[in-house]
């Protein structure tokens, strides 16, 4: 029995998310009630304490989704890529099909990122920060970051994410019939790292 009332606990969460995510398409975090997500799945007020402390809980728990599962593609990504050049490829590659997969939360996290929810700013920031990471402890043995410090080679890490992060907005946008089309977006994307390279192996550091 026991069994069964977390399979259904479990089942309910996930309805209070999708819930949550169907009235983020249109509307912020601090603007939704908590009552519009318990109404949308069917529960009373209180059963949402069961799963979650505040709207601010089930926010976080959104950016998870939207991000968590991505690491362990990204660190593939980056230990089995042969050169700049194809990392750069699957790494267009990956938002792409991302951004695609997932257009809900990304266009969450889009939002929220600088939203008014504190709680879901700083998941946002902490999962940024462990891709930039990520991305560090491969730049790092890489010949090009030969001499380089710890922050430089950090700073650079930040300048792939910050520029991850940008693709995937313009990637919604062409999803959504805006601006360019999702081909030209990665085409462009493609493009940009090509010249981040480029100034990583012509960099000189200061130390």
């Amino acid at each position: 029995m026991s069994h069964i009332r977390q399979a259904q606990k479990e089942k309910t969460r996930q309805a209070l998310l999708a819930a949550a995510l169907h009235h983020l398409e249109e509307q912020s975090l601090s603007s939704i009630g908590l009552r519009e997500i318990t109404r949308t799945v069917g529960i009373a007020p209180a059963g949402f304490y069961r799963h979650f402390r505040d709207m601010s809980d089930l926010g976080v728990a959104l950016v998870d989704e939207a991000l968590g599962g991505l690491h362990e593609l990204v660190r593939e990504t980056l230990a089995t890529a042969d050169g700049p050049e194809q990392r750069i490829s699957r790494t267009v590659e990956l938002i792409t099909k991302h951004v695609r997969a997932h257009s809900a939360h990304i266009r969450f996290v889009s939002r929220e990122q600088h939203g008014g929810v504190r709680a879901v700013r700083t998941a946002i920031a902490a999962q940024l920060g462990l891709f930039a990471q990520e991305v560090a402890d491969t730049l790092r043995d890489e010949p090009d970051s030969a001499g380089w410090s710890e922050g430089e080679v950090r700073m650079l890490a930040e300048l792939y994410v910050d520029h991850m992060v940008t693709t995937a907005s313009a990637l919604l946008s062409a999803l959504d019939g805006e601006g360019r089309d999702a081909e030209e977006v990665a085409r462009t994307a493609r493009r940009q790292l090509e010249l981040i390279n480029v100034g990583h192996r012509h960099y000189r550091s200061e130390t």
